[in-house]
């Protein structure tokens, strides 16, 4: 039921139309009040959130967050010292 109060939205579209179309954000009065606070950067932060929603509610997003911190260092340096074995290798064959 609505009453006879305005309200402040922003629609934001999807970024993936497969979990949503659109989200509908009802924002506080004074969001636009406090200084230095545009509507650009009020239109930034919502669609920040969409996109941070359906990048935790995927498949993939759900698999990344599983995987520990400790993971993502080891994978990077086995990534880096692969990159480094085969440029020393390029480098003595050349």
């Amino acid at each position: 039921m609505v009453k006879g109060v305005s309200r402040r939205v922003i629609v934001v579209k999807s970024p993936d139309p497969r979990l949503f179309e659109e989200a509908i954000f009802i924002v506080k009065e004074e969001a636009f009040s406090q200084k230095g606070v545009s509507a650009e950067q009020v239109l930034q932060e919502a669609r920040k959130v969409a996109k941070g929603y359906v990048r935790r509610n995927t498949p993939l997003g759900r698999l990344l967050r599983k995987i520990p911190a400790p993971a993502y260092v080891a994978m990077g340096a086995a990534a880096s010292t692969i990159c480094w074995g085969i440029g020393f290798y390029t480098m003595t064959l050349g």
